[in-house]
């Protein structure tokens, strides 16, 4: 397995500066996120997309480091109802297209979440009551959901793009193991899943479980942890909309790996991925408030050395 990082996790630091941290913490390989949720501190899509030369100097100074690109991600929601959608389509395009050009296999992205027949905006229907949820969630993969990714994946698929990785996370359509599937059966198997088991934890569910259940359908994994924090996830229980800077008080927060669950914990996840066939990237993603990127970074690496480049 191969360590590796989505730049975003060191957004503060320039191109240059990224590239030499990267070296130092003794990664491997980089996802660039190219637009939409991601500010893209790291790549211009625009002029990578208009230049070769642009592209080929991009691509040299990545190789002087040491590293490889693993794959671009262009994470956002195309099928929101208003004029978001809209740009966030474009840039999904646009980023698939310079995947396509820089020879690179693999586009990290969500699979986007519309709205109800009518509604301004997104509307993640997670029960099946009151009786007009069904009506809507029809509505929203019959109409909207389907037809948009038919669609993408001839869109990839004819500029070789093979893999779609898609990660399951909350507020959007595909977000649990029987949605990704619920999808791939309809338009392929160009969708896998982007396995980021930070989502499931405060969802519920066992990611060790769900990747034996996913198995081959596993393209691309996010290396990221959550703590459940007892008191407050016993009071309220998991659905916590509180903003990510309030910790203290919230039932789960994203965490640096091994904060949330132990180094015992995430060799049973690498074993798992190994017994499913995945011997690939895990791409380091930090998002973790209580620590800086850097010092994040440097003990998610550590963890990672441990449980994963052991497995061999």
């Amino acid at each position: 397995m191969k360590i590796g990082m989505i730049t975003d996790s060191l957004g503060n630091l320039s191109f240059d500066e990224m590239l030499r941290a990267s070296a130092e913490l003794g990664l491997e390989t980089l996802e660039f996120a190219c637009g939409n949720w991601s500010s893209a501190p790291h790549i211009d899509l625009a002029a990578m997309l208009d230049s070769a030369a642009t592209r080929a100097d991009f691509v040299a100074k990545v190789r002087d480091h040491g590293l490889t690109i693993a794959a671009l991600n262009c994470s956002g929601n195309p099928l929101h109802p208003g004029p978001q959608g809209k740009k966030h389509h474009q840039v999904t395009q646009d980023t698939i297209r310079l995947a396509s050009l820089m020879g690179i296999d693999r586009v990290v992205m969500m699979s986007g979440l519309p709205g109800g027949p009518g509604d301004a905006n997104p509307n993640w229907i997670i029960t099946d009551w009151p009786p007009e949820c069904a009506d809507i969630q029809r509505y929203q993969w019959d109409d909207r959901i389907i037809p948009y990714w038919r669609d993408l994946v001839k869109f990839a698929n004819n500029l070789g793009i093979g893999k779609l990785c898609l990660e399951l996370h909350g507020h959007q359509a595909v977000y649990n193991v029987q949605t990704l599937f619920r999808l791939r059966d309809d338009v392929g198997e160009t969708v896998g899943a982007n396995y980021d088991p930070s989502h499931p934890i405060w969802m519920g569910a066992d990611p060790i479980a769900a990747i034996r259940k996913l198995g081959s359908a596993i393209y691309y994994v996010h290396a990221k942890d959550t703590r459940i924090e007892p008191i407050p996830a016993a009071i309220d229980g998991m659905l916590d909309a509180r903003p990510p800077n309030h910790y203290a008080d919230r039932a789960w927060n994203y965490i640096t790996l091994g904060y949330g669950h132990g180094e015992t914990w995430w060799r049973q996840f690498c074993t798992a991925l190994k017994q499913v066939g995945y011997d690939d990237v895990l791409s380091i993603e930090h998002e973790d408030m209580m620590l800086s990127p850097m010092e994040g970074m440097r003990k998610s690496v550590a963890l990672l050395r441990n449980v994963a480049i052991n497995l061999a």
